[in-house]
């Protein structure tokens, strides 16, 4: 398909849109994955209840970055780098949907935490919350600058997440064999370094989109290719 200059400027306007919408939800994303940290970190209950509430306006987003992706696709047609500029847009709204609901869990489990006496344990996620969070900015920054480099790195750093999880979570299976009394909190902390641990993933797939959107490539699964002969 040929288009005129106008309706190439209407296109350009309407992904323009897009992602500024999809962009939005990224910054309200990244506020809500900041509140559940304080919230656990400082004990401030009212920020769990903060960013239960803000989830509300991520998920509005996602579905206008949904039917706004839908109708340029069918009223324009995109092909080769277009195309992809909008499904990757409409993919990353879908992963930053779910990066929030990871943050309301965490902010539900927070605030039963802050209910009972604290936990040392608590404080030790903190570096787990630091790497996660600047894990998905670095996403979001890859895919909005197309910064390829930035986004192949995300791989690696991801696997540091899970094993920073992973040393986590044998700390605290031990913890709680010393403190039984403990144990419904020590699970809160468990669960909470898992939605982090999916922070990093959803962030590893925002950082493979945009390897897409830029090269047209590829690279999930890159240990599982398969051998022909």
């Amino acid at each position: 398909m040929v288009y005129s200059r106008h309706i190439l400027r209407e296109f350009d306007t309407a992904l323009d849109a897009l992602r500024s919408d999809a962009l939005m939800m990224a910054s309200l994303t990244d506020r809500n994955l900041q509140n559940a940290m304080t919230c656990l970190l400082d004990r401030v209950p009212e920020l769990c209840a903060v960013t239960v509430a803000d989830e509300k306006e991520v998920d509005a987003l996602e579905k206008k970055v949904d039917s706004n992706g839908v109708e340029i696709l069918l009223r324009f047609q995109p092909v080769a780098s277009d195309l992809r500029q909008v499904v990757s847009t409409m993919k990353l709204g879908s992963n930053l949907e779910r990066v929030a609901d990871q943050a309301v869990k965490i902010a539900r489990r927070s605030r039963k935490l802050t209910m009972e006496p604290e936990l040392d344990e608590a404080i030790a996620l903190g570096p787990l919350f630091i790497e996660a969070i600047s894990l998905f900015r670095d996403s979001i920054r890859s895919f909005a600058d197309g910064d390829v480099t930035l986004a192949r790195s995300l791989h690696e750093r991801d696997r540091e997440l899970d094993q920073m999880n992973h040393d986590i979570a044998d700390d605290l299976t031990a913890k709680m064999a010393e403190q039984p009394d403990r144990i419904p909190d020590y699970l809160n902390l468990l669960f909470i370094a898992r939605h982090l641990e999916r922070v990093g993933d959803h962030a590893k797939n925002i950082g493979e989109d945009a390897v897409y959107t830029a090269q047209a490539e590829d690279i999930r699964h890159p240990n599982n290719l398969l051998e022909v002969g």
